[in-house]
């Protein structure tokens, strides 16, 4: 039983800015961006990425200007971007910072460190990259480019993808 007929935070359709709305009609792929090693690790659940292939191959993420990712990658200058499943899905609400973690997010999943950041060891892929420049205001995000050193491919299974506000099945 519910008392609201609606989501209750649901601003009025007129006060709904259209290019989000856009946005979340997207449906992304979900990774997590981590960085650092021990105590000085962070990360971020990044949705709004993008893989360019080429030499070099690059990924540009959009991050949030305040999280404790963007100013971690600045200071290591390397990061790993870790492709999620279905599976992982409290791993992604933990690095969003819409779920608790006692002990920090990293108690969340099974991490491995390497030479670019932890990567969640079960993932169904992961990248390790190299930043390229400094990160730069982009909208209201923060985009790293990240040029791509390394990419290993882990099992193939059901991708988590975030669409209109929630995780969905492909």
């Amino acid at each position: 039983m519910t008392i609201h007929s609606g989501h209750p935070f649901l601003p009025p359709e007129d006060d709904r800015r259209p290019v989000r709305r856009l946005r979340g009609r997207l449906a992304c792929g979900v990774t997590v961006v981590a960085t650092g090693t021990g105590r000085d690790r962070a990360g971020l659940t990044v949705a709004s990425l993008l893989v360019a292939d080429g030499e070099p191959a690059l990924i540009l993420a959009l991050v949030d200007d305040e999280a404790e990712l963007s100013a971690a990658v600045r200071r290591t200058g390397v990061a790993a971007v870790s492709m999620l499943g279905w599976e992982h899905r409290a791993v992604a609400d933990v690095f969003a910072g819409t779920a608790p973690s006692p002990g920090g997010a990293f108690r969340t999943g099974t991490w491995t460190d390497t030479a670019w950041g932890p990567v969640l060891v079960d993932c169904q892929a992961w990248a390790g990259c190299r930043a390229v420049g400094e990160p730069r205001d982009l909208g209201w995000s923060l985009l790293l480019e990240l040029e791509v050193e390394r990419v290993e491919i882990g099992p193939e299974g059901d991708p988590l993808i975030h669409h209109r506000g929630r995780y969905a099945r492909p």
